[in-house]
């Protein structure tokens, strides 16, 4: 036991490494769909706290959580065309490419839109659970409550 906490003490800490491919990923980017994922997730509280609502209320809810979601999603892919395209124009001007920097460059196009997925990935997932949860209380009258 004294070993594992040695050993998690000279690691780095998750919120370092994230910070760290925050930065590698594009601030820009990156903080756009950080921006958008606590705006999804503030869209989620608030489509928890409308499940017992009418019935237009709450689809507007889960569009919202949809639609922001899917920009996360397509900021990410969008970041990574731009990067690449650097990355290639970099490539272009060199006469001797290595590929450890080929990697690097791939590696950080890719970031983008592993942050923009993970939103997209929470945010639908929410949705099939709000919705589950919807139509269990829409089917059975005892819990639903009525506004």
């Amino acid at each position: 036991m004294i070993l594992l906490f040695f050993y998690l003490a000279r690691q780095r800490g998750f919120f370092e490494t994230l910070y760290a491919r925050i930065q590698e990923g594009g601030a820009f980017s990156m903080t756009l769909i950080i921006l958008l994922f606590l705006l999804m997730i503030f869209f989620i509280v608030s489509a928890v706290m409308k499940l017992k609502a009418s019935s237009h209320i709450f689809k507007k809810a889960i569009s919202l959580v949809n639609q922001v979601a899917l920009l996360a999603l397509v900021i990410g892919l969008f970041s990574q065309l731009i990067g690449l395209i650097g990355v290639f124009d970099a490539f272009e001007s060199l006469d001797n490419i290595n590929p450890a920097m080929l990697g690097g460059g791939l590696k950080l196009t890719l970031l983008p839109p592993v942050f923009g997925g993970f939103t997209f990935i929470i945010g639908r997932s929410s949705t099939f659970i709000l919705n589950w949860l919807r139509k269990e209380e829409v089917n059975n009258p005892q819990i639903q409550h009525t506004n």
